[in-house]
């Protein structure tokens, strides 16, 4: 039977008939008071076993510190670029170990037996490396020509650490072959038991659901089980553009592809970074997280959520941004008899309203898996897709954010909002040498042509219209490149000057959670509170932040006393700060400078106040001495531990600020009670 191209809604009682594939889903881990421990813990392993592997990580990480040595040049007292640009390749693999060692992450008899094969891989890169080899010889590549399966590490600058990727090349393609080719990211499906070591061990062996013609296929990490978000994203995105460093990628001819877990990240990118990709196509997941929670896991969070969690929302779901989709041909995939079909269905009804007619390609009587038959047809639409990819920017753009986290849309870029988490757009078409612009709640506004871009006609000024204020813009440069920024002030748009307060902008508008998705540092205080339940709770807290993000994100903590704080550190961290003026040197220097007020009896944001004792604000804020830098005060990523059970339920759980009770403790789902919360205005007051 043929696979169908349709658009329907099952009934209620076929979405329930159908089974999840994950373990994590459904009403038995709707207890906070009862959390399941993600990730699991693995079986038994016999010690003896285990300290075997940790004394090979070790002695690989000496013999690679002897290889630095060896190689320092006597001149710079450095080693070689070409050594430091392969030690993610090397160590990758003893990391991965390492990690699975400490949170007991082996989970089959033979998972020892793998651990140590890659052990085996780490010795013979390092041989390869102090040989004097390249990229393409440390990580396998040869030029048989035969299809390959590549697997390696690459440093991650939000916090250094190595994280491993995997990559499938194609048949037909040789070391040092210099042709352009076809990409697609693959994004994973959930997998609780999927530590590094599985990672690596399986894509070393495993090509995937998809290989292809003449196409890399690139499958990130995505720093385990979070569904590609937060520093899940960016982890994708630093996989690619390390990979577009390393092979010959076609930068016009990228895709964005998944299934299950993956499906939900393919969603997520095809809607916010559309420019970027020929084409997506997302399978099963889910786009948005009341419908599916209350769907697929029988939450009613539509009830129960607070209002910020519920604007919060809209960080990560798709209908928001479904109009971006425009820009982005989308090939959406579901089994007839899977429950995440909902994910194709809700995008499938957004996007009608849009006056987008979604293709969803239906395997029949499937459930959670892809139907050979609809496989073939989905490769041959992605094909004919690639082939037809524009060589060039279009000549109308449409873009919608409602953060400018996500900013840009090919030579569009949003730099400020009237107000955030209100859908904003802005829709504009070059003809000749005009440039009609229409904007809702937008208030700077920049056009960037790259060189060769700019799509009209190349002689005379640019003569723009945007919301029916005339303008005339300067003249397109030699090389066809333009770039012109607009503001708006009292209503009229005008060319912008400086700014001259500080504002919401790209990179630096929130919420908590936006400081874990770049450079950060952990600021411990060396003092005490003056209030002990304060203090124990910054003890406990501190240390909850740090061992989450190493064990949910996979990340190496880089963490600093408040008194050893660098100007280095102020200029290129996000500072996260814990404690209170009392305890924390550092907070105590900039405290003036911050919208929150400590006194004897209370702690004051805006107009809301709570007793001091008992209590701690959560906050972000721009640095006062580095304002192109966060502050965030006594806070990590805000889900918790209730929320890895369901990668839906993985959304910011505090906007921008918050006061919070903690005299009762923390639990599985926010650091105390909240007693107030909100987001800053544009220009970060209460």
């Amino acid at each position: 039977m043929l696979s169908r191209v349709v658009c329907y809604s099952l009934s209620v009682a076929c979405l329930l008939s159908s089974l999840g594939a994950a373990h994590a889903d459904g009403p038995a881990d709707n207890r906070p008071e009862q959390v399941r421990p993600i990730p699991p813990k693995g079986i038994k392993i016999d010690p003896n076993t285990l300290d075997a592997l940790a004394l090979r990580c070790k002695s690989i990480r000496t013999q690679w510190q002897t290889l630095l040595g060896q190689q320092t040049t006597t001149k710079e007292k450095s080693p070689s670029a070409r050594v430091r640009s392969l030690e993610s390749e090397v160590l990758v693999f003893p990391r991965a170990i390492e990690l699975a060692i400490e949170f007991e992450q082996f989970y089959k008899a033979g998972d020892a037996d793998l651990a140590a094969k890659l052990l085996d891989e780490a010795a013979r890169r390092l041989q390869v490396v102090g040989l004097g080899g390249n990229w393409h010889q440390v990580v396998g590549l040869s030029d048989k020509q035969d299809q390959q399966l590549l697997v390696g590490g690459f440093r991650s600058g939000i916090d250094q650490s190595i994280q491993p990727y995997s990559v499938v090349i194609p048949p037909g393609f040789a070391a040092h072959d210099a042709r352009p080719r076809r990409l697609d990211l693959w994004f994973h499906g959930r997998g609780e038991k999927l530590s590094e070591v599985s990672f690596l061990s399986n894509q070393s062996r495993n090509a995937g659901q998809y290989t292809p013609r003449d196409t890399f296929v690139l499958h990130p990490y995505g720093r385990y089980s979070n569904a590609f978000k937060f520093a899940g994203e960016i982890d994708v995105l630093e996989a690619l553009q390390y990979i577009e460093s390393r092979l010959p990628v076609d930068r016009r001819k990228i895709s964005a592809r998944g299934f299950s877990m993956g499906g939900a990240a393919c969603w997520q990118f095809a809607t916010h970074y559309s420019d970027r990709w020929f084409a997506a196509n997302p399978g099963a997941g889910f786009s948005e997280t009341p419908g599916f929670l209350h769907s697929f896991q029988q939450e009613p969070v539509r009830k129960t959520a607070p209002q910020f969690q519920k604007t919060l929302w809209q960080l990560y779901d798709c209908p928001v941004w479904a109009s971006n989709l425009t820009n982005c041909p989308t090939v959406a995939y579901s089994g007839e008899i899977d429950r995440q079909k909902q994910a194709a269905d809700v995008m499938e009804a957004t996007l009608r309203e849009k006056g987008i007619e979604l293709v969803h390609v239906i395997g029949p009587n499937t459930a959670h898996k892809i139907h050979p038959d609809s496989k073939i047809e989905i490769e041959s639409r992605m094909e004919e897709l690639a082939r037809t990819s524009p060589n060039r920017m279009p000549d109308r753009v449409e873009f919608t954010t409602v953060t400018l986290r996500y900013h840009k849309m090919h030579w569009l870029d949003v730099q400020g909002l009237e107000q955030h988490w209100i859908p904003a757009t802005v829709s504009a078409e070059v003809h000749d040498s005009t440039l009609t612009v229409s904007t809702k709640n937008i208030n700077r506004l920049r056009f960037a042509f790259p060189p060769g871009h700019w799509p009209g006609h190349a002689r005379n000024r640019v003569q723009v219209t945007i919301d029916g204020t005339k303008l005339s813009g300067p003249l397109v440069s030699s090389d066809r490149s333009w770039e012109w920024e607009l503001s708006r002030y009292d209503g009229a748009w005008k060319p912008a000057s400086p700014r001259q307060i500080t504002r919401k902008r790209p990179g630096l508008q929130g919420p908590i959670d936006d400081a874990f998705m770049n450079s950060f540092l952990f600021v411990l205080p060396t003092g005490s509170s003056d209030d002990p339940i304060v203090q124990d709770w910054v003890t406990s807290e501190s240390e909850h932040a740090r061992t989450h993000w190493r064990k949910h994100f996979r990340g190496d903590i880089q963490q600093k006393e408040d008194h050893d704080l660098t100007a280095q550190d102020i200029a290129s961290c996000n500072l996260i700060l814990f404690g209170d003026p009392t305890s924390n040197s550092f907070l105590k220097k900039i405290e003036e400078q911050l919208p929150v007020r400590w006194n004897q009896e209370e702690i004051i944001i805006g107009n809301q106040t709570v007793p001091r004792r008992g209590h701690v604000p959560v906050m972000i804020f721009p640095n006062p001495l580095n304002p192109d830098r966060y502050v965030v005060i006594n806070s990590g990523f805000t889900f918790r531990e209730y929320d890895y059970l369901n990668n839906a339920r993985q959304t910011p759980k505090l906007p921008d600020w918050a006061l919070i009770d903690i005299r009762r403790g923390a639990t599985s789902q926010l650091p105390g009670k909240v007693k107030a919360a909100g987001f800053f205005n544009e220009t970060w007051e209460p």
